[in-house]
């Protein structure tokens, strides 16, 4: 079970908290980024340019194409992108795997994991939001585990990764341990000791 720890909601600074995220035993830094249209936040890209830990992007934003030329500089191992935001998004594929970057689509709690299957063939990971996108410090969405077993069906067939983001802390991380890996932000970000809490959702 790999952790991506998510700085959104923190007790620290960003720059504060993505520095002792890197130097934890995370297994990734997950950047999210919101335009106040897709979802009611706001917020910037920080400065990542010296992490070393790999980065993946979840993009709640309209255009996520407009953040490309950017992002591509941090070189992201992977672009989650939510497919009702761009209309063409075939084309986002392809140039996100042009410059090797892996493609990622999210689906948000009332969305039908059904109609997301003619984007399975394209992408290398799926992100499953447990809670709706867009506020840090959500309660874990008890339909999860049923919808991780329908997405594993998918899997199965088309062979991506999935990870579950929001509300995970080592408690609801027992509902989602057949997933690749989970984000999960303010139950390691609000505490005194990440390594910690990330032990204890590895467990």
């Amino acid at each position: 079970m790999k952790v991506v720890v998510s700085y959104i909601n923190s007790k620290y600074s960003v720059p504060e908290t993505i520095k002792k995220i890197d130097n934890s035993i995370a297994d990734g830094i997950h950047v999210d980024l919101m335009d106040g249209i897709y979802v009611n936040n706001k917020n910037t890209l920080p400065d990542l340019e010296n992490v070393t830990k790999p980065i993946d992007v979840h993009l709640m934003t309209m255009n996520p194409e407009k953040y490309f030329d950017t992002l591509i500089k941090l070189k992201p191992i992977c672009i989650y992108i939510h497919p009702s935001t761009t209309k063409n998004i075939t084309s986002l594929f392809n140039y996100l795997k042009f410059n090797n970057i892996g493609c990622g689509i999210a689906i948000n709690p009332d969305e039908d994991i059904s109609s997301f299957e003619p984007h399975f063939k394209d992408i290398n990971r799926v992100l499953l939001m447990s809670v709706y996108p867009g506020v840090g410090g959500q309660a874990f969405l008890d339909n999860t585990k049923e919808r991780l077993d329908i997405l594993k069906k998918y899997q199965n067939i088309y062979n991506f990764d999935i990870y579950i983001d929001g509300g995970l802390n080592d408690n609801t991380i027992n509902d989602v341990t057949t997933a690749t890996g989970v984000v999960s932000g303010s139950f390691i970000c609000l505490s005194d000791n990440f390594d910690e809490q990330i032990k204890k959702i590895k467990k």
